[in-house]
C-alpha cells in the first residue's frame, strides 16, 4: 500500500515528494463530545479515514501526503457536556496558519485543508481569505460533508445529511473503530434536530447557541439506523468527493490577477 502518512515518512522522502510537487492534506478536527455511544475522538478519527483514502485514490493522478491531523478545535458549544477540548478562535487561526507555512517552507505548493468539524467552516475559511493572497502556495478549504453531500445523503435513511453522532457519523465509526462505539441502546439514542434553526434567528440571521439547547444527550439524529456497511459505502464516498477535488487541474489552477498596473494576468485597460 502506498504510504500517505507525513508522520510515518522520513524528511528525505518529504523532500522528493515536495519536489514531485504533491499537494498536501491538512485535516483539521476536534477533540469534543459524540453523545453516551460514540467517542469524543469521532471527527477526529473520521476527517483521519477520509483524507488517508483520498490520498490513495487521487495518488495515480499525482502525489499526496496527509499531515498529522489538527486534533482540537472550534467546540465551545459542545462545553456543556463534558469531555471536549476546545481552542479559542485566535490559537486556532495561529496553528493552522503556522502549520500552512511549514508546509509550505518545504516547498509545498498545493495545500488542502480538509476539515471533519462544522464548527470550524466559518474560521477555515477565513484564515484562508487571509492568508492565500500572500501565500506561495494555492490553498484550499474543504468539509467532507459538504464536499461529498449528495453522495453521503443517498445512504441515509430519516435523516438528510450528516448529523452529529447519528445515523452517518455512528455507521463510519462502526467501520473505523467499532470496539468504542457503544451499541447497547442505540434505539434510545434518538434526538431529532432541526440543524437550520440550531444556530438561526428569524429568517436567515445567525445566533450563537450551545448543542444543549437543541439536544439532552448531545447528539442530532438516530443512531439505531446505524451499520457496518452503510459507514464502509459512506467513507468511500466522502473520499471519492475528496480525490475528485484534489484530481481536478482547476481546483490548483492560477488565479486571474489584474492589477492597477496591468501587470496581472488578465489584460489591462484604461
Amino acid at each position: 500500500m502506498i504510504e500517505v502518512d507525513w508522520a510515518r515518512l522520513k524528511a528525505h522522502e518529504l523532500r522528493a515528494l515536495a519536489n514531485e510537487n504533491a499537494v498536501v492534506i491538512l485535516p483539521i478536527a476536534s477533540i469534543e463530545q459524540h453523545g453516551p455511544h460514540l467517542p469524543v475522538m469521532t471527527d477526529t478519527r473520521l476527517g483521519q479515514e477520509v483524507a488517508h483514502r483520498a490520498a490513495r485514490k487521487a495518488y495515480g493522478t499525482r502525489p499526496v501526503v496527509v499531515t498529522p491531523v489538527v486534533w482540537s478545535g472550534l467546540s465551545e458549544h459542545h462545553m456543556p457536556f463534558g469531555g471536549t477540548l476546545i481552542l479559542s478562535h485566535d490559537t486556532f487561526r495561529r496553528v493552522v496558519r503556522d502549520l500552512i507555512d511549514s508546509i509550505t517552507r518545504h516547498g509545498f505548493r498545493d495545500i488542502l485543508i480538509s476539515n471533519s468539524h462544522g464548527g470550524n467552516i466559518i474560521a477555515m475559511q477565513q484564515i484562508l481569505d487571509e492568508l492565500s493572497p500572500l501565500s506561495e502556495a494555492t490553498l484550499v478549504a474543504t468539509t467532507y460533508v459538504t464536499e461529498a453531500g449528495e453522495e453521503l445523503s443517498q445512504h441515509l435513511e430519516d435523516q438528510p445529511g450528516v448529523m452529529h453522532a447519528g445515523e452517518a457519523e455512528t455507521s463510519m465509526m462502526m467501520v473505523c473503530e467499532p470496539e468504542l462505539v457503544d451499541d447497547s441502546d442505540l434505539g434510545g439514542l434518538a434526538s431529532p434536530m432541526d440543524g437550520q434553526k440550531f444556530l438561526q434567528a428569524g429568517k436567515g440571521s445567525y445566533r450563537w447557541r450551545p448543542f444543549a439547547h437543541v439536544t439532552e444527550n448531545g447528539l442530532a439524529g438516530n443512531p439505531a439506523r446505524s451499520n457496518v456497511d452503510k459507514g464502509e459505502k459512506m467513507l468511500e464516498a466522502a473520499a471519492e468527493a475528496v480525490a475528485r477535488l484534489i484530481c481536478d487541474p482547476e481546483t490548483w489552477a492560477s488565479p486571474n490577477d489584474l492589477r492597477l498596473d496591468g501587470t496581472g494576468g488578465v489584460p489591462f485597460r484604461d
